[in-house]
């Protein structure tokens, strides 16, 4: 209800000003105690992990770590922080968030824009959240693709003792041929040399940190069969389906429809479900699948579940819906 009385208002700002905007109001009222959404406790048993519910918010809203606890207090079942980076960077220039409203859309090119993994570290340590909090890692923009590896490592080491499960995230169209490591001999490399370091984390901090990978929308049934096959080899903990995706189907005539980016939102949403059940139909429960992509309601939700999805996360279908979105996820989730 709040949220759609201010939604005019925040929609009325540039895109990035409303987001920041929106994040310190919601920081205030938490600390005024006036912001909670009471959810249905669903658990979830998930790599190894009991979650509360299986709605999560996915990363790119709190980039930096820095609104945790006010978050939490809208009745997510987890919170994806990130991407981050091991070093500072500002991201893509400006303008870099578009809204596309008539199509209930959003295209991005963010560019990885955060505070580097130092800082976001300091922040989990502040927050009182105790959780399930999954951290997303990612390489700095300027590390040859070719070294994308040594940035995932330094990530992994830092965060390992901060996160619930460790997101690696190859599939944001904004970072120059970030997308190349979804393949052949670069994807083997990453995931092999993950998967062995976070065995000897886990032996030197005498826990387990499931690794997550999150792959693009736009693979090919050949891409989806080869990432399937190297996520069994390696025996990695889990798959997000999906990030944005390049497509323009359904937003090319409308206004900021051909900007550069990613885009999310309802547009997304088959494309992405699609890419979910082709994955699944492959790993047959092998290796638990996190839906996300394109949920504006609840029987969406329902929907990447019944496709495959053991958890879901949302994004974009806040921007639109407000958080009452999170309690319908919940609720048509079984």
């Amino acid at each position: 209800m709040l949220y759609s009385l201010a939604r005019p208002l925040l929609f009325s700002l540039a895109p990035e000003r409303a987001h920041e905007l929106t994040l310190s109001l919601l920081q205030k009222a938490h600390k005024m105690r006036a912001m909670r959404q009471h959810v249905a406790a669903k658990p979830v048993t998930c790599m190894g992990i009991e979650f509360p519910n299986p709605v999560g918010l996915a990363a790119g809203l709190d980039k930096n770590g820095a609104y945790i606890d006010a978050l939490a207090g809208l009745g997510f079942g987890f919170i994806e922080i990130g991407t981050i980076t091991p070093r500072p960077q500002s991201g893509n220039p400006k303008p870099r968030l578009f809204r596309i409203p008539k199509a209930k859309a959003i295209i991005n090119r963010m560019g990885f824009n955060n505070d580097g993994v130092d800082q976001l570290i300091e922040n989990v340590k502040a927050a009182k959240f105790k959780g399930i909090l999954g951290i997303n890692i990612g390489k700095n923009a300027d590390t040859p693709v070719e070294d994308a590896v040594s940035d995932y490592l330094i990530c992994l080491e830092k965060v390992y003792n901060y996160a619930s499960y460790i997101t690696v995230n190859i599939s944001s169209p904004n970072t120059k041929n970030l997308r190349s490591l979804q393949s052949g001999h670069a994807l083997t490399e990453l995931l092999e040399t993950l998967k062995n370091r976070q065995l000897e984390l886990a032996e030197e901090h005498k826990h387990y940190v499931p690794l997550v990978l999150k792959v693009a929308p736009d693979l090919t049934e050949q891409d989806i069969t080869f990432i399937a096959d190297q996520l069994l080899q390696f025996k990695i903990d889990g798959l997000i389906v999906t990030n944005t995706t390049l497509s323009r189907e359904g937003v090319e005539n409308l206004e900021h429809g051909n900007e550069a980016g990613g885009l999310s939102g309802a547009p997304v949403f088959e494309k992405s479900t699609a890419c979910l059940k082709a994955f699944a139909e492959i790993l047959k429960d092998q290796i638990p699948l996190i839906g996300v992509g394109g949920i504006l309601q609840g029987d969406q939700a329902k929907a990447k579940q019944d496709a495959g999805a053991a958890l879901v996360q949302i994004y974009s279908g806040m921007i639109y819906t407000g958080p009452t979105l999170i309690k319908d996820c919940v609720d048509a989730m079984t």
